[in-house]
């Protein structure tokens, strides 16, 4: 099953990327990463690991 794994690996990943592809291009999904972004920039500094 080695050339047929790779074509359905292969197709998963293409179908995979469209979904994402399609998801990003939902104005909801653009704030929410905009966000995430901003907020690991305003970050800053070093991270408090919780260990003592």
């Amino acid at each position: 099953m080695g050339y047929l794994g790779k074509a359905m690996k292969s197709g998963l990943a293409i179908k995979a990327a469209q979904i994402a592809r399609r998801e990003m291009s939902k104005p909801e999904n653009q704030r929410k990463a905009k966000e995430l972004v901003s907020r690991l920039r305003n970050r800053g500094g070093a991270r408090p690991s919780g260990r003592p």
